[in-house]
């Protein structure tokens, strides 16, 4: 079975041709990026953390294991469940890119759903 990979980039940084579909993961619109310069290929909003997750963790280094811990539960519900599904589906075609307005990636939700695509839940 062909592996497939997910990555993680920032809403700010330039698109590029190895990014191969563009997915935004944030509920919120990335601030002061206008539709024609994120270049995505979709807006997949259900799959961020709830409001009360985000607001919480407020990307702080030290909540983020506590955080991943909460988001994956969250991935339990049925709206989340079936849009990691969808996101799963299109890692299955090709190079899928997971986009995020955060200024520190590595520690995003976006981070979260690449690792769990990829293969690497621990």
């Amino acid at each position: 079975m062909r592996q497939f990979e997910v990555h993680v980039r920032r809403a700010y940084d330039s698109p590029e041709p190895a990014d191969g579909q563009r997915v935004l993961v944030d509920r919120l619109w990335p601030r002061g990026v206008s539709k024609e310069r994120a270049h995505l290929d979709a807006w997949c909003k259900q799959i961020a953390p709830s409001t009360e997750l985000r607001q919480w963790y407020a990307h702080d280094p030290e909540k983020f294991p506590e955080f991943k811990k909460r988001y994956r539960a969250e991935l339990q519900d049925p709206e989340r469940a079936a849009a990691l599904e969808h996101l799963r589906a299109l890692a299955r075609t090709g190079t899928l890119t997971l986009i995020t307005a955060t200024k520190e990636s590595t520690i995003s939700e976006a981070q979260v759903l690449a690792d769990m695509l990829n293969g690497k839940d621990g």
